[in-house]
């Protein structure tokens, strides 16, 4: 089964008119809102600048497809002399209680213009100095807000070392305990049961500390050869815990889309999981962009039976793409044999 793409895509595009979302607006957190009746969408964007500064933009939609930005101003933004101070990237959001809970990765430094062979405009820190420094690892930080407007930011949750950017937690905690899911880049390879960078998951009694991961997942069909890593956060149905993942080919090195399913006592276990990818670069908007053959989900919402699942295209467009849910769950819980 596929997912079915908007006529309307891409429906985020650069705002010429704000600097600091000129050039590209992608990977977005999106979460339907009660309060305010409303799909709620954080993206990422940067502007036209060598150093490449990544903020987080604001904006509405009553239906899920047509949105309005609110504010000529990110929501949120890197502390230039801070630890997030390279951008604030591919946001996440949960709701638990009255607080949305927000996942970033960000760098020590702004990555430059990745998708150009040219000298990073990072500095080079101290000889002997942090290694994460040197290498401007991605880390992952949690910050809260209730009003998606104000944040308070409350520190990294992924190691310096690993450089993990695909990490998200579950709305809820499982057996009292808060769940994560991460993609560790460096935990691959000789001394570990996966070769190429896959999906892991972890359990915290308070969100920041979490001491133990166990691999949940390994790249297993053609389209996740290269990396596998996790793309929203769950989502909670009769049949277990419904996951979107992303999944990069040797082949092409395009970014292709599936799901899995795991048990809802026991989120280590995968019930069912996806063969074939259900969504795969086809338009211009998606093969032609800063990173060419790219769809990569980051939100994802549930209404009246419509999953909405929010993508980035090529690194330059936010996109969607939708489906009736129960028929992907049901096609999903057949094919598990």
């Amino acid at each position: 089964m596929k997912l079915t793409k908007a006529k309307e895509n891409p429906i985020l595009k650069p705002n010429p008119k704000n600097k600091w979302e000129n050039y590209c607006v992608l990977n977005p957190a999106v979460i339907y809102d009660e309060l305010l009746k409303k799909f709620v969408m954080l993206y990422r964007a940067a502007g036209d600048d060598k150093e490449h500064f990544i903020f987080l933009g604001l904006a509405y939609s009553d239906d899920g497809i047509n949105f309005t930005r609110q504010s000529d101003l990110p929501v949120l933004s890197p502390d230039y002399n801070g630890e997030d101070g390279g951008g604030v990237e591919d946001p996440r959001l949960v709701k638990m209680g009255d607080w949305y809970y927000l996942t970033y990765a960000s760098r020590p430094y702004a990555p430059g213009r990745y998708w150009l062979n040219e000298p990073k405009p990072w500095f080079n820190p101290p000889a002997g100095g942090p290694t994460f420094l040197s290498w401007n690892n991605t880390v992952t930080y949690l910050a809260i807000t209730q009003d998606f407007k104000k944040y308070k930011k409350l520190g990294r949750i992924t190691d310096t070392r690993d450089d993990d950017r695909d990490v998200y937690i579950f709305p809820e905690k499982v057996n009292g305990k808060f769940v994560r899911i991460s993609r560790p880049m460096f935990a691959c390879g000789e001394g570990y049961e996966n070769n190429s960078p896959a999906i892991w998951i972890s359990h915290s009694t308070d969100l920041m500390e979490w001491r133990e991961r166990k691999l949940l997942m390994k790249g297993k069909y053609w389209w996740e050869s290269k990396k596998i890593g996790g793309s929203c956060p769950p989502i909670k149905t009769e049949y277990g815990w419904f996951m979107i993942m992303h999944g990069v080919s040797k082949k092409d090195d395009s970014y292709r889309v599936g799901a899995i399913l795991m048990d809802l006592n026991d989120p280590e276990k995968i019930i069912a999981r996806t063969k074939e990818p259900i969504m795969e670069p086809e338009f211009d908007f998606e093969t032609k962009g800063l990173y060419n053959g790219c769809v990569f989900p980051t939100g994802n919402v549930v209404r009246d039976d419509i999953l909405y699942v929010y993508y980035g295209a090529a690194d330059k467009f936010v996109c969607v793409a939708t489906c009736k849910f129960s028929e992907l769950l049901q096609a999903m819980i057949e094919d598990k044999a």
